[in-house]
């Protein structure tokens, strides 16, 4: 094995490219992983531009990571072996919290993440932790799964989480706010839960075109139709029984409240910048209508494994959210098309 590997390194904001450094030891009570394809996350984009609290840069990305293991450490007492393909998972929960003991993963008070507290997949090897061996989010791929695909396990994960917060079930009209990656996943979760009517919108004529082929019954325009009024109507006047915030946009929150049913779900999926983190809701209409707000963020392994069944099963299809395929060696290239919005999904591999 050469002591040389190339990975993506961020420098400082909109500054990375890709470089020789060392290879990474294997913990003592870890695993050293090949990486066969890791994905591009909107996450990730947001660190591109504006870093994040948790990495000090220089440092090396990337969460959504499909590899194979090369190495075991001295001290290794997992359960997978060399050679086996695991779709690795951010998630590190610390085992140790009230949640934790409750089996309540998803809100682990100290949970950590590879690609933020340990150096991510944007390169040809990582390193895995002893403490994500054993408390991580990590599964065996099954043998009739390519490694590009198992790399939306993680993002599937967190939808999956959400929507069964949000108990979308037979019969629902669901809305979600947001046509990117994400709100693809909605679409195809909500439908896979029985969904009477699915309803996207945004404000990007180009990403709802890319939306057509997930066949919502309906695409709005937001930014040329009134979209609470638009949804008033679908409804004959009753709103939506749940509303998916698939996006970062305040005045989405305030909307979600507005087109709400009686007694509807309003599942707050994407996080706000924080200066713009207070939307002037109406509680009142909440109070009187009976709205559950639902928060929801990361997930559990049971959240996980759900995701992977239904990948590996064709249940959710995954190649069709994959928009572009490039070589590690062309991040900057890849990283720029995402920056700029004009791709769904990215996966980059050796």
């Amino acid at each position: 094995m050469s002591e040389k590997m190339k990975a993506v390194i961020v420098k400082a904001l909109n500054n990375f490219d890709v470089f020789n450094i060392e290879i990474p030891k294997c913990p003592e009570g870890g695993m050293l992983i090949k990486i066969l394809a890791c994905g591009l996350c909107g996450s990730d984009l947001r660190t591109l531009r504006s870093g994040h609290h948790r990495i000090k840069f220089p440092y090396t990305i990337g969460h959504e990571n499909c590899g194979e293991v090369v190495e075991l450490g001295s001290k290794y007492q997992g359960s997978w072996k060399r050679d086996d393909i695991l779709a690795i998972s951010p998630l590190v929960y610390c085992g140790k919290c009230d949640f934790c003991y409750e089996g309540k993963y998803e809100l682990c008070n100290n949970y950590k993440e590879i690609g933020q507290n340990w150096p991510g997949g944007l390169a040809e090897y990582i390193a895995i932790p002893e403490e994500a061996v054993r408390f991580g989010t990590i599964q065996k791929v099954p043998a009739n799964l390519n490694p590009v695909h198992a790399t939306l396990v993680e993002p599937l994960s967190s939808c999956v989480n959400a929507q069964e917060a949000g108990q979308i079930s037979l019969g629902d009209v669901v809305v979600i706010i947001g046509a990117g990656p994400i709100g693809t996943f909605h679409v195809e979760l909500a439908r896979a839960r029985g969904a009477s009517k699915i309803i996207v919108a945004d404000i990007s004529a180009e990403r709802l075109r890319l939306m057509e082929e997930y066949h919502p019954d309906y695409l709005i325009n937001a930014a040329e139709t009134d979209l609470i009024e638009t949804v008033k109507k679908i409804t004959f006047g009753y709103g939506a029984d749940v509303i998916i915030t698939a996006n970062p946009v305040p005045e989405t929150q305030v909307q979600a409240v507005q087109m709400a049913k009686k007694g509807g779900r309003i599942l707050l999926f994407g996080g706000l910048p924080k200066d713009k983190a207070c939307p002037k809701i109406d509680m009142n209409l909440v109070h009187y209508n009976a709205l559950h707000l639902i928060g929801t963020t990361i997930f559990a392994p049971r959240h996980n494994r759900t995701a992977l069944q239904l990948i590996s099963s064709g249940r959710i299809s995954a190649e069709k959210f994959i928009s572009h395929r490039f070589k590690l060696t062309e991040f900057v290239e890849g990283a720029q098309l995402a920056l700029e919005g004009k791709a769904r999904k990215i996966v980059f591999t050796p």
